[in-house]
């Protein structure tokens, strides 16, 4: 059996006796039945017992914690804490009012830490699934400056802001290939199972078949016998492209570098890369984190690997005294603009100001190519699904009006 963790909260039920002296029970989360014991005494009730409650014989599948809850959470927090509600009862509030039993669970297992002891940034360094470096740092920046509301406002901006541009980019990636599957599978179901049904009606006709016809055929013939094989080597390619991916940095660079080469979707992935890298180092500068160590957690923001290694080497550079600007330009990745704009931002101090310019500009570059994406595709998708189911309806139809030329 898989041990507890450490901040995991289990439901007892328990009996005992209230203040008046009459037997009362109910249900309560703690860590531990010690610690469950201990809150019921807080509320002066003498405890019977304490039993871990009885799981259901069917449960339903918990809900996965998304980026979008973590990004809906960091806004509630923020506004809260600008608000004026303490820590503690912040989470209380937005953990139990949460819809995803996941995250709710999550978020009261966070100010349980809090109440232990931790600093918020120690108890969500706990739960590095959800929250990154990146996050604990700059809640770390905001705790120890004593403008944690500002900075969780800052992040709570960065996340919706990266939230969306990823969305735009599945979006953009995602389309393409719904039209290729689409198209795939409507032509499979063609020459499986319509193409031999006119195949017994040409048998019987006696004569040579037109050339596209029997192409056709052939095709489906050979659909019909291998189907698995195609199949197969479909399932066995995205199985080997995913565990190429996780498993090779070479790999991931050479996929990389082809995505940002093929066109509209590389101008798409390039932008957005570009607008992660100037949000983000945006948002680490305004906090007042070293710029070194911002580069660090830059690189693996910007969600391309060619971005990455360009962000690195600029750490190395900017970590032996170069300015950032000059690093930026040595990498031959950024455009003039980008460079020009930081180079500004290094002489009038103001950085943070310039990047989060950048990051807008791209931001709105990437819903505008996404949308001229969308336009050019919907009169392509026509076109694909027209020559393919067209031509195999042409070629079916040919034999029939050769015939009835040769009978007219």
């Amino acid at each position: 059996m898989a041990e507890k963790k450490d901040d995991e909260l289990i439901d007892y039920i328990w009996t005992g006796v209230d203040r008046q002296g009459e037997k009362t029970k109910g249900e309560i989360s703690a860590k531990n039945p010690m610690m469950a014991k201990a809150e019921l005494r807080k509320l002066n009730i003498r405890v019977k017992s304490v039993k871990p409650k009885p799981k259901p014989l069917f449960t339903a599948r918990a809900k996965p914690i998304t980026p979008g809850d973590i990004a809906v959470f960091s806004r509630q927090l923020a506004t809260m804490l600008e608000a004026g509600v303490p820590l503690v009862q912040s989470f209380d509030i937005i953990g139990k009012g949460h819809e995803n039993p996941s995250m709710s669970e999550m978020l009261l297992g966070i100010k349980a830490d809090i109440e232990g002891g931790d600093t918020l940034a120690e108890a969500l360094g706990r739960r590095p699934l959800y929250f990154d470096d990146l996050f604990c740092n700059l809640v770390n920046a905001g705790e120890q400056a004593g403008v944690l509301e500002t900075l969780l406002d800052k992040i709570a901006t960065y996340k919706e802001k990266s939230e969306s541009i990823k969305k735009k980019v599945k979006k953009a990636l995602t389309y393409p290939i719904a039209v290729l599957v689409v198209a795939f599978i409507v032509t499979a179901i063609l020459l499986i199972f319509v193409v031999p049904v006119f195949e017994e009606l040409f048998q019987g006709f006696g004569a040579d078949l037109p050339p596209f016809t029997q192409f056709v055929i052939d095709i489906s013939e050979w659909m019909q016998e291998w189907w698995w094989a195609l199949f197969g080597g479909i399932g066995l390619f995205v199985y080997g492209l995913g565990f190429f991916k996780k498993r090779s940095r070479k790999f991931n660079h050479f996929l990389d570098r082809t995505l940002l080469a093929i066109p509209v979707i590389g101008q798409i992935l390039d932008k957005s890369a570009l607008a992660r890298f100037a949000r983000t180092l945006s948002t680490m500068s305004a906090a007042g984190v070293p710029l070194v160590d911002a580069l660090e957690s830059v690189s693996g923001a910007t969600g391309n690997i060619v971005y990455y290694n360009a962000v690195m080497k600029m750490r190395e550079d900017v970590s032996t005294g170069q300015r950032l600007q000059f690093a930026m330009q040595q990498t031959g990745i950024f455009p003039h603009m980008v460079v020009q704009m930081v180079a500004i931002g290094e002489e009038s101090g103001s950085i943070e100001t310039m990047l989060a310019k950048v990051a807008d500009f791209y931001e709105e570059e990437v819903d505008n190519l996404v949308d001229n994406l969308s336009s050019l595709l919907e009169p392509l998708i026509m076109a694909v699904l027209g020559v393919l189911v067209g031509g195999l309806i042409v070629a079916m139809y040919l034999p029939i009006f050769k015939m009835g030329a040769a009978v007219g």
